[in-house]
């Protein structure tokens, strides 16, 4: 081991013990972890778990192995085909600045970091020895967001074919697993472009430890350890009355009497959701389960989204357009309303009450109540942060300002939030849940809205 990799080992070293907070805490055993090189994790667990552990310490010898991790795959591509290259735009977003490189494209749009930029080629033929094209005067690259296209005055015609060679990595999720005869293995996950899933166990077998592995990590660091802390989310004790029936009582009183229920999901991109299936949306979860507590109820669920765009632009849009606020939320009439904009993010707590205060007397003037979901976290860079562990309390002045607009409004949140904060104590890097690797959560992190939502109603 190099003296480098001594001073990581001597730095980087957590003991975890198992969060009293977790649904089922008694069944996740102690470790300790200790990078011990580069690409190596030095394991030991407690033959006992949870509960026993603290009378186990000292009278049982820990089980320990070292485990080798391999760096994340880096992959070749050469002589990909592109016919009709458009014409980079630097002022377009920088998603769809041209054509998006395959190798790198996510559910709608590249997944970011994944290219290494020195390798792009860009070739009139499919050889090896065909006429290459210069960066900068024939086409311009994203390097971040893997998309290219051609510049107007170079050499790539706009009906012409080039041939890309490039280089980019893959992210992964590898987990160390305790199997029932005492054994500590690592078990490597699948690689992805995006939302990679931790490996799963086998029967008898405890989670220990998810190493995330982003494409192009240099070696480990704690940054890409996630100890399972917690098996769940920490579900509070159901109050009485629910906040449902304290905040919602016309809503409550429908769902109890077996009435017609009219409900508007109103959001961005999230909540149109046109990404996934109908069933995985947010929205579709929350009313299947809702029916499922309420099965008197006639529940109506509609959607009123728009990718890309905030309240402020629902607010701005003249009569007659497709997004108008008042002829698409306010003269559908309904009874609830639940808004996710997490496109409302950069909302101060000022702006927050200026803003959702106009809202707040729209609804009640139609005799709509009304649900605010907190938002998911985002790409980190978005959030000011710096890693995706130890960050159970959301930083953006946005998510505090609707907490103190709730409060003094008596307006329902459905802490989204909250839950979000908490995956890495399950082991679960946050961005992992987001198909584009920025904003736009799998099936998983849709359920945790439906989660928030229910917690609400008794």
């Amino acid at each position: 081991m190099t003296n480098s990799a001594s001073i990581r080992s001597a730095l980087v070293f957590a003991t975890v013990m198992a969060a009293s907070v977790a649904a089922d805490a008694g069944d996740i055993p102690a470790a300790s972890l200790k990078i011990s090189g580069d690409w190596r994790l030095s394991v030991a667990v407690m033959p006992n778990s949870g509960r026993q552990q603290a009378a186990a310490v000292g009278n049982h010898q820990a089980l320990t192995a070292t485990l080798d991790v391999a760096p994340p795959a880096i992959l070749s591509v050469q002589a990909e085909r592109y016919t009709r290259v458009p014409v980079y735009n630097a002022a377009d977003p920088c998603w769809r600045r041209g054509v998006t490189l395959r190798g790198v494209r996510a559910n709608e749009c590249p997944s970011p970091g994944l290219l290494d930029p020195s390798s792009l080629q860009v070739r009139a033929g499919p050889e090896a020895d065909a006429a290459r094209f210069e960066l900068g005067k024939d086409y311009a690259a994203d390097p971040e967001w893997g998309t290219f296209g051609r510049l107007p005055n170079g050499r790539i015609r706009k009906d012409q074919t080039v041939y890309l060679d490039y280089r980019h990595g893959m992210l992964r999720i590898d987990t160390v697993v305790l199997t029932p005869d005492g054994q500590i293995v690592l078990r490597r996950g699948v690689p992805h472009v995006a939302a990679p899933l931790p490996p799963e166990l086998r029967r008898g077998e405890r989670r220990l430890v998810n190493v995330w592995l982003p494409a192009w990590t240099k070696r480990l660091t704690a940054e890409n350890l996630f100890p399972i802390l917690e098996t769940a989310y920490p579900e509070p004790p159901k109050q009485s009355p629910s906040p449902a029936e304290r905040l919602l009582p016309k809503t409550m009183a429908k769902l109890r009497h077996g009435q017609r229920l009219r409900v508007l999901a109103w959001g961005d991109s999230v909540t149109d959701g046109s990404y996934l299936p109908d069933p995985e949306r947010w929205q579709s979860q929350f009313a299947a389960r809702l029916r499922a507590r309420f099965p008197q109820a006639k529940i109506e669920m509609r959607t009123e989204a728009w990718g890309g765009r905030n309240t402020g632009s629902y607010l701005a849009e003249p009569a007659g357009s497709s997004h108008n606020y008042r002829e698409k939320v306010l003269a559908a009439r309904p009874d609830l309303i639940i808004s996710e904009f997490v496109n409302d993010a950069g909302l101060n707590p000022h702006q927050v009450e200026q803003v959702y205060g106009k809202l707040l007397a729209d609804f009640t003037g139609i005799g709509a109540e009304w649900v605010i979901l907190t938002p998911h976290d985002v790409r980190p860079d978005w959030m000011g942060l710096s890693s995706q562990r130890n960050i159970d309390h959301d930083p953006r002045p946005y998510v505090a300002g609707l907490r103190e607009f709730g409060a003094k409004h008596r307006v329902a949140l459905a802490e989204a939030s909250l839950r979000y904060g908490r995956l890495w104590r399950q082991g679960i890097p946050y961005v992992t849940l987001m198909l584009n690797t920025i904003n736009h959560p799998d099936a998983r992190g849709m359920k945790i809205f439906a989660d928030s939502l229910m917690a609400l109603f008794p």
